[in-house]
């Protein structure tokens, strides 16, 4: 710290500014370029907490997430009024049957088929949650999607989901049986969770946290460092800096004079 001298004296209202030299109205700016020469400064904190980070997060990703997988398998829905010709009304109606098989195959009864036959630890609540059921844009190509932590489970479950809709829907609805595109194989890839992303947020967070500890430190700083600050903030250029020193090891020099003339005083009294 610093002790400074001013040139002239000034007559300060104590209302008028407040410690930093600041009115009360003023509005306070922050100096970006200061602001970046601080973080750059503290570079390697900042890049030490990203590291935390990265190696948090991937070990969390390790040891604590379940690995997902995926298996899907499709089936495509046509309505033809002529067996071997399809004309655009067939097409319309198909499009129109592909929204209502995609509603109707999350069904309870449906489910329930699919838990019974497999013997699945679930209801049809929980079940529902694994299924994802999509349909590309102009198309009427209907992709279900079962995701599970077993690979083997998700491949069955799909599988024994399409066979029950190809069964029972067409009876529900009175329509044609929608053909089957393709079954759903076993995955041998995961699909979450993702270890590079994971790692790459987690860097990323880690990061963030050290720079908004270093700004919040850097706003609430309300004392001088050097002579620029005081006449950035409070409007006054010092005429004189008087740094400040450890009296420490003079203090110690005068205190053994003191004690050797007391001896010698001590020892000429005798």
């Amino acid at each position: 710290m610093y002790r400074f001298v001013e040139k002239e004296k000034r007559v300060i209202e104590p209302a008028s500014i407040d410690l930093m030299g600041k009115k009360p109205d003023d509005e306070e700016e922050i100096d970006l370029v200061e602001l970046f020469y601080l973080l750059w400064g503290h570079k390697l904190q900042i890049a030490a907490c990203l590291l935390a980070g990265a190696l948090l997060a991937f070990g969390i990703t390790f040891f604590f997430v379940t690995p997902k997988y995926q298996a899907s398998s499709s089936i495509y829905i046509v309505s033809a009024s002529n067996k071997s010709i399809v004309n655009l009304t067939d097409l319309q109606i198909g499009a129109q049957l592909t929204a209502d098989y995609q509603e109707l195959m999350l069904s309870r009864p449906l489910l329930q088929d699919v838990i019974k036959n497999l013997g699945l630890e679930c209801d049809y609540h929980a079940l529902a949650k694994q299924i994802d059921i999509t349909n590309a844009n102009d198309t009427r190509i209907l992709k279900v999607t079962v995701t599970d932590s077993d690979p083997k489970r998700a491949a069955d479950i799909v599988n024994e989901l399409v066979k029950q809709a190809l069964i029972y829907l067409p009876k529900i609805m009175e329509t044609e049986k929608p053909n089957l595109v393709e079954n759903a194989v076993v995955p041998t890839q995961k699909s979450s969770p993702s270890y590079a992303k994971n790692t790459a947020v987690g860097a990323l967070l880690g990061a963030m946290l050290c720079c908004g500890v270093l700004v919040l430190q850097f706003l609430m700083k309300d004392d001088f460092e050097t002579p620029d600050d005081v006449a950035k903030y409070l409007g006054v250029q010092p005429l004189a800096v008087i740094p400040e020193v450890d009296l420490g090891g003079f203090n110690r020099k005068e205190n053994m004079k003191k004690k050797s003339a007391l001896h010698w005083n001590a020892g000429w009294n005798k």
